[in-house]
């Protein structure tokens, strides 16, 4: 059976067919639909309750007020009938505690009202609704039988797992190890980009080059990106030419960097490459964070939040032994944090290993501030508005694109976090409006077209 996952802003409809349909949930909210004496069946995956920026007029499809109808009359014009449609709706997890003062942080919970609202003015039946919460879901279509399901995004361990030990200092050295240095020139655009400095491309270009597995590598990203394009990618001045030196700059340190996350193991990933597809997405949300808050250089924070969980490729290893014990703790206590649940199984957290990584490859100091203190911003001294920039960029991605790695939201101090670079809580709505919809979509290539 082909599974096909329906990533935010977008739908998918059809008739009976060998295909399973599946939508990772946290915030967002997902709806199945199916007419069983037609055959008919889809799958919509929505962002946002409604448009809250001129933006959203371009892409109805991510607003579940606008959204959901292109959905439905879509199902119609497939063959199903409103008054034989039967919905199922999940997802819409909190992104906090919420107040009477922080309805504004209730995001999901609205998108699930204006579905269902929608809904019931059409007659559509509502056959199950699982909505709320502070955890992620996954919503599964099985085109074939139109049966649906929702269960927990994160791997469930019906036994009680065996203790692991901790493992020996030893060890985790090893996990570093493994972990070969950034080439030099990447090494070198993450120094250009903490400096500030103008780059002569001519040298950019020719310090490229002398790494002829990094130049193949960002050709060969460059060109995946760009392959609805006739103009093939063929030379790093082509690129240059054809994608400008800032983004160049970006395909480098990301095709540096894409070789960390290739993991065999099925640790912190809860689907093939969901660590790297992480990363790239929190950096360009983080470089439009930077944008919009002026708070910091957008090229730096596109590589701190690129490399700001690259404490978990050291760990993943371990974590894939100690798998079920790290599963159920964080399941059993609801307040127990995520790093604390690492320290816990491992001693040391990935931000802790993350630092060692970062001074082993010699990053500036900055980055290796906000690998260090992504979690915890407030700590941050050097540049404490860029730690909180990618804060704020992996705890969006954790809500809004859910499935790819073992998370858990905490959002207990993010009134301050935001006000810190300048923003409330009653503008997350409009910061994630600006999120572009690329980031949501299954292939990290797309991503970079952000």
């Amino acid at each position: 059976m082909e599974h096909r996952h329906v990533s935010a802003g977008s739908f998918f409809v059809g008739a009976r067919q060998p295909l399973v349909l599946e939508a990772y949930l946290a915030t967002c909210v997902g709806i199945a639909l199916v007419d069983e004496t037609h055959g008919i069946g889809g799958m919509a995956h929505f962002l946002l309750p409604q448009p809250v920026s001129l933006g959203g007029a371009f892409q109805p499809e991510k607003y579940a007020s606008t959204g959901l109808p292109l959905f439905l009359k879509a199902l119609c014009e497939t063959g199903a009938r409103p008054e034989r449609l039967k919905a199922t709706i999940a997802g819409g997890a909190l992104v906090g505690p919420v107040g009477a003062l922080d309805i504004s942080l209730n995001i999901g919970g609205r998108t699930a009202d204006i579905a269902q609202a929608l809904l019931q003015q059409e007659g559509i039946a509502l056959a199950r609704v699982d909505t709320g919460g502070m955890s992620g879901t996954r919503l599964s279509l099985d085109m074939r039988t139109l049966s649906c399901s929702v269960a927990a995004s994160d791997p469930v361990f019906e036994e009680a797992p065996a203790p692991v030990p901790l493992p020996e200092t030893a060890e985790i050295d090893q996990g570093l190890e493994r972990l070969l240095p950034i080439p030099q020139v990447a090494l070198k655009i993450m120094q250009l980009a903490d400096a500030q400095q103008e780059v002569d491309l001519r040298i950019l270009t020719g310090e490229i080059r002398k790494d002829q597995v990094l130049s193949a590598r960002t050709l060969q990203l460059a060109n995946s990106v760009m392959f609805a394009s006739r103009n093939r990618i063929d030379s790093l001045e082509h690129a240059l030419m054809y994608l400008g030196v800032n983004l160049l700059m970006r395909y480098v340190v990301t095709a540096a960097v894409d070789g960390f996350f290739d993991q065999p193991s099925r640790g912190y990933s809860l689907c093939k490459g969901g660590l790297f597809h992480h990363a790239v997405g929190t950096a360009v949300v983080a470089e439009k964070l930077a944008h919009l808050t002026g708070r910091a250089n957008p090229a730096l924070a596109y590589t701190a939040g690129l490399l700001h969980d690259i404490g978990k490729v050291a760990l993943d290893q371990l974590l894939s032994r100690a798998a079920p014990q790290f599963y159920r703790r964080l399941s059993e206590d609801q307040a127990l944090d995520f790093t604390q649940a690492e320290r816990e199984v491992f001693g040391l957290d990935h931000a802790e290993i993350g630092l060692r990584l970062a001074q082993r490859w010699s990053l500036p100091d900055s980055l290796a501030e906000s690998i260090r203190h992504h979690h915890v911003p407030e700590r941050a001294l050097q540049q404490p508005a860029l730690a909180h920039i990618v804060f704020l960029a992996n705890f969006l991605m954790s809500c809004f694109r859910a499935g790819l790695q073992l998370g858990k939201l905490n959002a207990a101090l993010l009134a301050p976090r935001l006000a810190a670079i300048g923003l409330a809580c009653g503008q997350l709505e409009q910061v994630v409006d600006l999120i572009p919809m690329q980031v949501f979509d299954t292939s990290p290539e797309k991503a970079l077209q952000a």
